[in-house]
């Protein structure tokens, strides 16, 4: 049943031109050099500090490591980080 939804959420995506990540309703991220993270579709954060964030990403949690990391903005749908970003790991 799954690997049904799966192949149908892909051939709706193609067959409207639509980004797979929007139909399959998953966060959608960006990464600029290593001073800014944007996210979209997030959850809510979990834990925060200047060396590591964790965003409740639905099906996994995000993990933005690195120092002087601050949060720019939030809103129900959108984050914004920056500071020194080190990795960013995707947790199931």
């Amino acid at each position: 049943m799954e690997l049904f939804k799966k192949d149908f959420l892909d051939g709706a995506a193609e067959l409207f031109d639509l980004p797979p990540d929007l139909v399959a309703g998953l966060p959608h991220i960006e990464v600029v050099g290593d001073s800014h993270f944007y996210m979209e579709r997030h959850r809510g954060i979990l834990s925060y500090s200047g060396e590591e964030i964790d965003i409740n990403g639905e099906k996994c949690i995000v993990r933005v490591f690195g120092e002087q990391l601050e949060l720019m903005s939030m809103t129900g749908d959108q984050l914004r980080i920056r500071g020194r970003i080190s990795r960013v790991e995707w947790v199931k």
